[in-house]
């Protein structure tokens, strides 16, 4: 795992495939940071109702060596906490909506900054090489991450990038099944566990068709299964209680692919200038 790594954000990330009693450290220690850097491994399995033996695999489970690298990254991220200048919390009330919108703003920077921190450049500059060079780019997605597929084709296409994204999975299959070596496919995705996904990548890969994960699990079958993968991060179990994926992240990856592309694709700007004057003529 990187170093300077919010454990928040991890804990967030990997909450969807922990075990239940993995579940409550989890919710302990998101709860009790502070307290949690003081404690030893016995002392969080007695307070979070488990055993030492369900700590120390939790901690190898959400990518740390051991108790004692999650306590570090933990101390790192409670400093930065209290050193800024501006007292945040995770709790959103209509009571207080000045707060609240502190708070919202704290943890969506916090999860922008950590998933800016998780890219790998050489990954990163693979995957542009990768885009840049498909004949077609198929993006799909299911639930509430269809608009980040719908968004990403309708950037790509004004980058001169022939790429179709579509709200019904048997369309989306289809299509996929049409697919050549010559093209790629970019699945996003919350946990990374979705069957039908699963079953898409498979498609692509009897057809030779380089696939691209975008999920907020390292270590989710998807990412694995993929040729390549981009880990975002989220922090909405810190404001809703329950895990959530926020789009906030994904929709800043492929923003990040749209922005480094229009630098190195010729004529890129011609392009989007063409196209916002094609439609200009909807606009009042």
């Amino acid at each position: 795992m990187q170093e300077n790594i919010s454990v928040s954000g991890v804990l967030c990330s990997s909450y969807d495939s922990l075990f239940e009693a993995e579940k409550k450290i989890a919710d302990y220690i998101l709860g009790h940071k502070s307290e949690i850097i003081d404690m030893t491994v016995a002392e969080l399995a007695l307070a979070s109702g488990t055993s030492d033996a369900t700590v120390s695999r939790f901690c190898r489970r959400c990518g740390f060596n051991g108790f004692h690298h999650l306590k570090i990254n933990l101390a790192k991220e409670v400093a930065e906490e209290r050193g800024n200048s501006i007292e945040v919390s995770n709790d959103i009330s209509r009571d207080n909506i000045a707060q609240s919108l502190q708070n919202i703003l704290a943890n969506k920077v916090a999860e922008l900054t950590q998933t800016i921190s998780m890219m790998d450049e050489e990954n990163l500059e693979k995957i542009l090489s990768v885009i840049e060079q498909a004949r077609t780019v198929q993006l799909v997605a299911v639930g509430n991450t269809t608009p980040v597929a719908l968004d990403g084709a309708f950037k790509f296409n004004q980058l001169g990038i022939p790429a179709v994204a579509g709200s019904i999975w048997e369309t989306q299959v289809a299509y996929t099944c049409n697919l050549r070596p010559e093209d790629v496919v970019i699945i996003i995705s919350n946990s990374g566990f979705s069957k039908r996904l699963m079953t898409l990548v498979a498609v692509a890969k009897e057809n030779h068709v380089k696939t691209i994960a975008i999920t907020n699990n390292a270590s989710s079958p998807l990412g694995k299964a993929c040729d390549y993968h981009i880990t975002t991060a989220t922090r909405e179990k810190l404001l809703l209680g329950e895990f959530c994926f926020s789009r906030v992240t994904a929709t800043a990856v492929i923003e990040i692919l749209y922005l480094f592309l229009s630098v190195s694709i010729k004529d890129s700007h011609d392009r989007i200038r063409r196209h916002e004057i094609t439609i200009s003529d909807d606009k009042t």
